[in-house]
């Protein structure tokens, strides 16, 4: 990989600089970076089962370049964080909405040349198996020159988990299938992606003792009842 210092905004590089040692702590081990194109539209796909799973993914691309994030747009009600996430690039999303103009802005950026990075589950799996949405599909089909590019996260869940001292790992890929393929449709490429994802990254439960008995005893109900 060509050696070069990536443009990170002030804003990116101070959540770097601050979540960097946490990391380091979490004895984070990053594999594959260089799947990663410095420059050029790039769609970074992952999953998701931790809060701190976005904050694992932009310290480890750092190296090579900023990642702008499709994020829920709750996030935004706090004025403080939304005025971070917005200065980082973020791009504001709304479950349950079609959300046109978050998609819209996501494809202007990715034609400039950015890296969009998307969880195609849209949410934390809380130990649940999620369908995935079509949003990364979509994206894919609206800008095919876009590299993607996939990232399997592992051990996230435990960086709350004191004294315990977590092993977090980063895979980084590209698709055992390729990029979208012809005659593909936006939700069966989504279905590639996040099944190829999960073959490397089981589901894991989050939260501290309470709390992931609590998302454990929730994902043993759902999963029996998409047996019946």
């Amino acid at each position: 990989m060509p050696q070069h210092r990536p443009e990170l905004t002030r804003a990116y590089r101070t959540v770097v600089t601050v979540s960097g040692p946490i990391m380091k702590w979490a004895r984070m081990r990053v594999t594959g970076l260089d799947c990663l194109p410095a420059t050029g539209p790039v769609l970074l796909v992952a999953d998701h089962d931790s809060y701190w799973d976005p904050i694992a993914v932009a310290v480890a691309v750092s190296k090579v370049r900023q990642v702008r994030a499709l994020a829920k747009s709750t996030i935004w009600k706090n004025k403080v964080v939304g005025a971070l996430m917005t200065e980082m690039g973020h791009i504001p999303v709304e479950r349950g909405a079609s959300n046109a103009d978050a998609m819209a802005t996501a494809v202007t950026e990715l034609r400039k040349g950015a890296c969009i990075g998307i969880f195609p589950e849209g949410t934390r799996s809380l130990g649940r198996e999620l369908r995935a949405r079509t949003g990364v599909g979509r994206l894919a089909e609206a800008v095919p020159e876009a590299t993607v590019v996939c990232i399997r996260i592992n051990g996230t869940v435990d960086v709350v988990r004191l004294p315990q001292r977590p092993s977090v790992t980063l895979d980084f890929y590209r698709p055992a299938g390729g990029q979208l393929q012809p005659g593909e449709s936006a939700a069966q490429f989504a279905n590639r992606l996040l099944a190829e994802l999960r073959d490397g990254a089981p589901r894991e439960i989050p939260g501290r003792k309470k709390a992931a008995a609590k998302y454990r005893a929730k994902a043993t109900v759902q999963a029996a009842a998409n047996q019946d």
